[in-house]
């Protein structure tokens, strides 16, 4: 089985989903002879066609609404967003059309796409190229939220989200674009080569939505995360020495509900490790999750581990970022609590 990064493997996806069906195509800034900023989408202009795989105006609002009135007529358009900081533009699409498409016209219509947007920091992108801007989609009624950490969930998240006839939003962590990455910058680098999750079968698979995965057993705590900071928790836990169960969700909406209940019912505790801003992020709908479902299971307060209430600071990263020391910290307030 060929080993992948998430690039080749987000590429493999689509070129899986052209291959297979006409009504899929792609659209978005620099996608097509450019093959993207990240080169997720290289070659696939050149193998399946203009019409297939094309660059738009740079107008986020327009794109979207565009994709919106293809998916209402049939097609399945696969929209990309160069950052995720920029995807603000298409909010009003995305939330008064795309999510209600389906309700408002009783059923007769829908918008069967997927917008995919590399999405968190790392990378010393500054303030507008590393926001987590997941809380806001899950928010909105109608809009699936898709969260991969690994090449292969990657794919086959991706073509389950292709495959969807709700609207997908798909946000790929780009600092694991080309490897893990455990929140120790201070280490060198690592590609996904010989990683677990960078087997990738070459053909098509799916990996369903909505349904969490268990990366690691254990018996003190449950820890929650998604995208990057699911390594960022393995290297937190170590750190700890604490034995910790790991939940990597996945998806946020839907939302693997059972799969958080069984592993905090079992280890009593709770920690919520998550990139973006503490307030208001998808962390406190998972802390209210667990207080309501798990309550009498509880043996300590549920801990949340996020970044800070401040824009992205450049000169600041690793001050704002969330790394396995402040996890490892948090782990242990739970258990000594």
């Amino acid at each position: 089985m060929p080993t992948m990064n998430m690039i080749q493997a987000l590429n493999s996806a689509l070129d899986v989903m052209l291959s297979e069906n006409p009504d899929i195509l792609i659209m978005g800034e620099d996608v097509g002879y450019f093959g993207g900023v990240f080169r997720v989408t290289d070659g696939l202009q050149k193998k399946h066609g203009l019409k297939r795989c094309f660059d738009t105006p740079i107008s986020e609002g327009g794109i979207v609404a565009t994709a919106i009135g293809m998916g209402a007529y049939g097609l399945r358009p696969v929209v990309e967003i160069q950052f995720a900081d920029y995807i603000l533009p298409a909010y009003d699409q995305l939330v008064s059309e795309a999510a209600r498409l389906r309700y408002r016209s009783g059923g007769q219509f829908w918008a069967p796409i997927t917008v995919r947007a590399p999405y968190g920091g790392g990378i010393f992108g500054g303030q507008t190229h590393s926001q987590s801007p997941e809380a806001i989609f899950a928010h909105v009624t109608g809009l699936k939220t898709v969260i991969p950490s690994n090449p292969y969930d990657a794919k086959g998240l991706l073509i389950a989200a292709i495959d969807d006839d709700d609207p997908v939003i798909f946000l790929e962590p780009k600092r694991l674009y080309n490897g893990p990455f455990n929140g120790r910058y201070d280490q060198p680098i690592k590609t996904w080569a010989g990683e677990p999750g960078a087997e990738v079968p070459e053909g098509r698979y799916t990996v369903p939505l909505g349904k969490a995965a268990l990366v690691r057993e254990g018996s003190d705590v449950t820890v929650i995360a998604y995208g990057s900071m699911v390594h960022v928790a393995l290297a937190g836990i170590e750190e700890s020495g604490i034995d910790a169960e790991l939940i990597d969700l996945r998806s946020i909406v839907p939302l693997d509900v059972e799969a958080i209940v069984a592993s905090v019912r079992k280890t009593g505790r709770c920690v919520i490790l998550h990139e973006a801003s503490r307030f208001g992020g998808f962390g406190g709908e998972l802390s209210a999750l667990v207080q309501e479902r798990c309550f009498y299971h509880l043996k300590s307060p549920i801990e949340r581990v996020a970044g800070w209430d401040t824009p992205y600071p450049h000169a600041f990263e690793w001050d704002y970022f969330p790394g396995p020391t402040r996890l490892a910290a948090a782990l242990t307030r739970a258990m000594e609590a």
